[in-house]
């Protein structure tokens, strides 16, 4: 156990070096949320706690703009999660540890008291295996436990690097820029049953795919050389439509 903990200490300070080695050249845009009351708040005011949402390929993006703040997200109980809350850690993220295949209720409550202190939390709402672009009912769920607002996020970079990976994960290219977008925030009354439960995921789900096509009709028609470009919203929204899999109401990240 000493021994993965140390390896994870190793492998996050390297992650960590690189992340803002990379932070300190890529601009974070919020310039379109300048008519809101609070750029990281939106239209909620600044001591509300919130309960963020955005898609697992956003992550880096999302790590720097959200940086320093306090937010508390969950992280999976394997080696991979040890090195991911040893990183967000250090970005001054708080970590409740647990996923869809163990520890996630444990998570869930860690994330409802950090809430009631006054904390916001976060999620990957398609994490942590996917589908890629389809809302799951953890960030709904919180909210009923919590009383928290749900804020649909898309943080999108102008460049970047397309992985191989399940969820097409995205790594900004050095001295790109970002640009953040809000949807409407979504409340869930405490308590909810599982039908609004589900009616909130699906606003959720219509939000984040709404943010999406936002930012392809501003930007630029065309990319430049090199630039690897956005999945199209329609195969989002493809994408997004159930499966025939089963899914856990506690699958979260």
């Amino acid at each position: 156990m000493t021994r993965r903990l140390t390896t994870a200490a190793t492998l996050a300070t390297a992650a960590t070096l690189a992340l803002r080695a990379l932070g300190w050249t890529v601009r974070l845009d919020a310039s379109n949320l300048r008519d809101l009351p609070d750029p990281l708040h939106g239209r909620l005011p600044p001591t509300t706690p919130i309960i963020y949402t955005f898609w697992h390929n956003q992550i880096l993006a999302a790590t720097l703009f959200f940086q320093r703040r306090g937010i508390v997200v969950m992280t999976s109980l394997s080696r991979d999660g040890d090195i991911i809350a040893e990183v967000i850690r250090r970005f001054g993220f708080g970590a409740a540890r647990g996923s869809a295949t163990r520890g996630s209720a444990a998570a869930l409550k860690a994330m409802v008291k950090a809430i009631r202190r006054g904390a916001d939390a976060a999620f990957t709402i398609d994490g942590p295996k996917g589908p890629r672009y389809r809302a799951k009912e953890g960030a709904a769920m919180l909210a009923s436990l919590s009383g928290a607002p749900i804020q649909p996020v898309c943080i999108v970079t102008e460049r970047h690097w397309t992985l191989n990976t399940w969820d097409r994960f995205r790594v900004p290219k050095p001295f790109t820029v970002g640009r953040v977008f809000y949807g409407q925030p979504i409340w869930v009354r405490r308590g909810a049953a599982e039908e609004e439960i589900a009616a909130a995921t699906a606003q959720l789900q219509a939000e984040l795919d709404a943010l999406l096509r936002a930012w392809e009709a501003r930007r630029p028609q065309g990319a430049a050389k090199g630039e690897v470009m956005l999945e199209s919203p329609a195969l989002a929204a493809a994408e997004a439509l159930p499966k025939a899999e089963t899914v856990s109401k506690t699958e979260t990240e």
